[in-house]
């Protein structure tokens, strides 16, 4: 099941380019005719097909030929790679998507999804020097690593063969904030519900220790505390009850449950991760937070080292031996947006 989301938005002209510029680039022809458009509509057509289709990973740009008085415009494409190399970046693509799909083909929705995410956040290295292919699916297909679009755009191509409503979702930049470049990530529907899915952002909080989940299967209330508007209208997404942390029984809204859950797991010398979701996150509730986890560690003579994103409210723990005391990291996404 393929999405074309950004179709469905399009107006009927705006479609016949998208399809004139779908049919040219799968046949990776070096110029053909589209539907006569402002050059701003044909770049904005042209990426949000792109988005539609992040199989077409080979197709960089467009210029194109006006005729005066002529109801079609000649384009003229960018590729990446020449023909024949296009071709053989192909077979690579589907056999990797092929390989990677066949073992969760039988599993539930929500399970394929989660193979998903974990692969990106296993298999798949956050691209700094921020090279070509990486804003393409050879990045994390081929290459294992990626930048956000790319990342984004495997995601997408991986829950299509597995059948699963899939879209990119493209924020804004904020100069501001620091922000410089616009960031993607993933719109999913499971069980009949729209939710937001940031893989890049957890596969930045991911250690060998363990996969994070502070960016799936979020609502719009929850995910736009550190994200910024979209840049084209996506589904409202309305459910902030299937969260991964609260269907693990792992957000808490009480200090004592944190105290209890933080016990159990010093005792049985394992790694903590929790969501808090009793009120705002302020510094006193943090200090109280960090104290009672402490203390639970100091009881069987270790320490703790918290690692929090402030955002989310979400708690990485781990107890160590020492007398180094209690560290506290707070963490930062490793992506610029791009």
């Amino acid at each position: 099941m393929q999405t074309h989301y950004y179709y469905t938005k399009m107006k009927k002209q705006q479609q016949a380019a998208y399809y004139a510029l779908l049919e040219g680039l799968e046949s990776m022809a070096a110029s053909f005719s589209v539907p006569r458009l402002e050059e701003r509509e044909l770049y904005e057509i042209h990426f949000l097909l792109r988005l539609d289709h992040p199989e077409l990973f080979y197709s960089e740009g467009i210029s194109w030929r006006y005729y005066e008085h002529a109801s079609h415009v000649e384009v003229v494409p960018d590729y990446l790679f020449d023909r024949k190399k296009i071709k053989t970046h192909q077979q690579a693509m589907n056999a990797r998507v092929e390989k990677l799909v066949r073992p969760a083909m039988q599993l539930s929705e929500a399970e394929k999804l989660q193979y998903v995410h974990d692969f990106i956040c296993r298999q798949v290295q956050y691209d700094k020097l921020k090279k070509q292919y990486s804003h393409e699916i050879i990045g994390p297909l081929g290459q294992g690593i990626g930048v956000c679009e790319g990342i984004a755009k495997t995601v997408k191509v991986l829950c299509d063969a597995l059948g699963i409503w899939c879209i990119i979702a493209i924020g804004e930049a904020n100069q501001e904030k620091g922000i410089k470049y616009r960031h993607a990530w993933n719109i999913v529907r499971v069980g009949g519900q729209y939710y937001h899915l940031d893989a890049t952002f957890d596969n930045s909080l991911s250690t060998a220790d363990g996969i994070r989940y502070d960016y799936y299967l979020l609502s719009d209330s929850q995910f736009f505390r550190d994200h910024e508007p979209v840049v084209w209208k996506v589904p409202l997404c309305t459910d902030s009850d299937h969260f991964y942390y609260r269907q693990k029984k792992l957000s808490f809204t009480k200090v004592e449950e944190v105290q209890k859950r933080a016990a159990q797991a010093v005792k049985k010398g394992k790694p903590l991760v929790f969501q808090w979701r009793g009120g705002a996150l302020s510094q006193d509730r943090l200090k109280e937070l960090l104290r009672v986890i402490e203390q639970e560690a100091a009881a069987k003579e270790k320490h703790s080292s918290v690692s929090v994103n402030i955002s989310q409210a979400v708690f990485s723990i781990c107890f160590t031996d020492g007398a180094d005391g209690q560290t506290l990291l707070q963490e930062h996404v490793n992506v610029d947006g791009e």
